[in-house]
This record gives C-alpha cells, sequence and structure tokens, in this order.
C-alpha cells in the first residue's frame, strides 16, 4: 500500500489486485480507495470490495465500494468499459450484506447472464454502500420542513469529485459522459434522477426505480419541469402496481412530464408498470436485467 499525495491530503491507493492501477495513477486527484482489514476478500469472483473516506461527507467509518468487474475486462487488457454506479451498494451483491440477508439485486449474475448472452455491453458496475442512519440526508437533493434531509449536492460531490476519478484512474473506464450510468430505488431513485438533471455533463445515462417523488411535496417534479435546456439523458423509469396508488400516480405524472420535455419512449426513455409489483430488493432484481437492457444494449 502506498501513498500519493493531493493538494489538501493524502490519499491511499489499492496495489494488491493486478487491475487496480490504470494509466492514470499518477493523477493527483486520484481518491483514497483501499482494501481495509475489516472488510474479508469477497468470495464472488471478480469483485472488488473497496473503501472511500471522503472529506465531502465525513464519516466516522469508511464507506463500502463495490466494484464488480465483466469477465472479459480480464480476457481483453486493452478495452475499457461503461460503469455503472449504484447506490445502496450492499444490496447488490452479496447475501450476506443486504439489508434483507439472502435478498440482493443479484446484479453479477444477471450482468453476467446478459453479457454472455450478446444482450448488453460488458459494463463495469460500482456499489455505493449507504451509511446507514444518513442515507435519507444523503439521498434526497432537498430539506424537507419535517424531515430534514437534503444533503444530496454534497453526495453528488462526492460521487463525481471524489468517487469517480478515482474508480477511473484504478480501472479501465470508458469515463465519458455518454458511457456513465448512475441509478438506484426509493430515495436511491430519486436521488438518481436528481444527479441525471443536475450533472448531465457526469451522468448521460439514469436508472429511475420506484422513485420515492413524494419527498418534500415531490418538489423534484418542479426541478425536472424548469425550463433549462433539456439534458441529453437515456432514462430507465420504473414502478411496481402494488407500491401504493400515491406512487403510482406520482411516477406517471414523472413519465407524462418526461414526455412533454421531449423524452421519446423506446428510444431514450423506458417506462415500465410492473403489474403486482412492490417495493423490495426482490423485486428490483425481476427487472434489473431490463435496466441494464435498455441503458447498456449491445454494440
Amino acid at each position: 500500500m502506498s501513498r500519493r499525495s493531493a493538494p489538501d491530503h493524502s490519499f491511499l491507493v489499492l496495489e494488491d489486485a493486478p487491475q487496480a492501477l490504470g494509466e492514470n495513477d499518477s493523477d493527483p486527484l486520484l481518491l483514497a480507495i483501499a482494501r481495509p482489514a475489516e472488510i474479508a476478500p469477497s468470495e464472488i469472483p471478480r469483485l472488488d470490495r473497496l473503501r472511500l473516506h471522503s472529506a465531502i461527507l465525513p464519516d466516522p467509518y469508511d464507506r463500502v465500494v463495490s466494484v464488480y468487474l465483466p469477465r472479459v475486462y480480464f480476457e481483453d487488457s486493452t478495452r475499457r468499459f461503461p460503469v455503472f454506479y449504484l447506490h445502496d451498494g450492499q444490496n447488490l451483491f452479496d447475501d450476506r450484506t443486504s439489508y434483507i440477508p439472502g435478498h440482493t439485486w443479484q446484479a453479477h449474475t444477471t450482468a453476467d447472464r446478459l453479457t454472455e448472452n450478446g444482450e448488453i455491453e460488458p459494463v463495469i458496475l460500482v456499489g455505493v454502500a449507504n451509511t446507514g442512519v444518513r442515507r435519507m440526508a444523503e439521498y434526497t437533493p432537498t430539506r424537507d420542513f419535517k424531515l430534514a434531509g437534503g444533503e444530496g449536492r454534497s453526495y453528488a460531490r462526492l460521487l463525481i469529485e471524489e468517487l469517480k476519478p478515482a474508480i477511473d484512474a484504478a480501472y479501465r473506464t470508458l469515463p465519458g459522459t455518454a458511457t456513465t450510468a448512475v441509478g438506484g430505488s426509493s430515495l436511491g431513485g430519486l436521488i438518481s434522477l436528481f444527479l441525471g438533471f443536475e450533472y448531465p455533463q457526469t451522468f448521460g445515462r439514469i436508472a429511475v426505480m420506484s422513485p420515492s417523488i413524494w419527498w418534500n411535496n415531490r418538489s423534484i417534479l418542479d426541478f425536472v419541469e424548469a425550463p433549462n435546456p433539456r439534458p441529453q439523458l437515456r432514462i430507465w423509469l420504473d414502478i411496481g402496481t402494488s407500491e401504493g396508488a400515491k406512487h403510482l400516480r406520482d411516477t406517471d405524472q414523472l413519465f407524462r412530464l418526461l414526455k412533454r420535455r421531449g423524452w421519446q419512449e423506446n428510444l431514450d426513455l423506458a417506462y415500465q408498470r410492473v403489474p403486482g409489483g412492490i417495493h423490495s430488493e426482490d423485486a428490483w432484481a425481476d427487472r434489473f436485467d431490463d435496466v441494464l437492457r435498455f441503458l447498456f444494449p449491445a454494440l
């Protein structure tokens, strides 16, 4: 393990994995990512478990970041890959870390299956674990009078200024806007929608799954409707019909708003109303294959 200096503080760099350092390893913006002693090596093939210590949103405990690499990453050392950043990273891959033990998105096996079948382009999946009690604050873009929150912009800076430069330096990524996606469910869907509209120069594809549009009197709808230039986003949107009438209504309204603003269904917008779908990790796992097919179709 070595230290590299930045203008204000030092960063740790992972050196014990063959893919850890890329051509940009001398970049002074490289973030502190290291394999922590308290995190056991993953039992899942091609999954790196790292930690992130943020200067923007400091926390007593480092955040766990899981990086899942497609098989071809190790078969073709010259190839670079798009990246899909996902919130609530503990629920994506490992049965032992998920919110409900044994219930994950099975994101790795789904991505592998679709890649091997030629349905999607190979993609690097980066899961950023939430911080538990601070999840609501970090996944909400505005402050609610009763529930507080509203640290979404700081969380965005963490992703854009700290994590993404580290991932781009440590792995063979395609770092451009069109090849960088962000997504999540519930409050993770809300913050993904905000990230796409506020930072379209970074995220060109977004997955908005069962979004918590209700937050702060549905203020996100006003944000999406604001008369700014329409961002060039490819948007996946979904909701289960058994998630509640108000949530279904809100998501339908968001879909209509996006269409009024110029998004075209089945071109740069997909909307899935899932019959009987509920608000759960299993439900999101069931449609994650459709998310990947739309956001990362085979070239």
